[in-house]
């Protein structure tokens, strides 16, 4: 873009902040969507801190453009029934019980599957969460509801194997998150839903439910894992019937 419009070469310190202006334009006008510009915002601001810090150019060009905005998506969640149906509907003992630990937890796939013997405390209901996203440990609490169903399990249905995983397999010793969201995807397909349902979408259902329950967004942060509560805010959806409660309160 540059060499067109410079007709050739054009050097870091000939760039101004409107020729960024310009390709961003460009972009626009080729129909990209505001998360792939910004995108292409961010590398050209990653080039251009790189370049000034290394004394490759005299001033940073990109500190001047505006961000661009990007408009959220609201996130695709289950309702408690959807969970209940989708729950009665798995096949599978052991991931109709890792999804069942996925609703009542908030965890992330990736947390729950790696979860040793010694991270699930049972006398106490805790989970310890080691080394979770951003490689912080996190405790959750075992609900009243997941309680005695984890209780089952390890007393009576887990697999004698050599393997530290807590749900574990007889043939690999543990299950994985593509198999997992498999038996989901396939499980909703036979349902007749529509929506692509994963491990992740009970995340955010488990967040849903309690802020739909009026839980401190505080504490679903918490639960979450969350570095922040901006983070946590997606979470707040606001359906027809939430605003027909609300208007129903005057």
């Amino acid at each position: 873009f540059m060499e067109n419009k410079y007709n050739g070469p054009a050097y870091l310190d000939e760039i101004q902040p409107m020729d960024i202006e310009d390709y961003l334009f460009y972009l626009k006008n080729k129909n990209l969507q505001a998360s792939t510009r910004s995108r292409n915002l961010y590398t050209l601001r990653s080039f251009w801190n790189f370049s000034y810090k290394n004394k490759l150019c005299n001033s940073n060009v990109t500190v001047a453009i505006e961000p661009i905005k990007v408009q959220r998506k609201e996130r695709t969640y289950l309702s408690s029934d959807e969970v209940s149906e989708l729950i009665d509907a798995i096949e599978h003992p052991l991931i109709k019980l890792v999804v069942q630990t996925l609703f009542y937890t908030g965890m992330r796939i990736s947390e729950c599957l790696n979860l040793k013997l010694d991270n699930v405390d049972l006398d106490n209901n805790i989970i310890h969460i080691i080394n979770g996203k951003g490689s912080k440990d996190r405790d959750i609490p075992i609900s009243k509801r997941l309680a005695p169903l984890l209780k089952e399990y390890l007393l009576n249905e887990r697999p004698d194997v050599n393997s530290d995983y807590f749900f574990a397999t007889r043939k690999t010793g543990r299950l994985s998150a593509p198999y997992v969201n498999r038996v989901l995807d396939d499980t909703a397909k036979g349902l007749g839903w529509k929506k692509h349902v994963s491990a992740h979408i009970l995340r955010h259902s488990f967040a849903s439910s309690l802020i739909k329950h009026g839980v401190n967004l505080v504490y679903v942060q918490k639960l979450l894992g969350h570095s922040n509560l901006k983070v946590t805010s997606i979470y707040t959806h606001a359906n027809m019937e939430d605003l027909n409660n609300s208007v129903n309160l005057l």
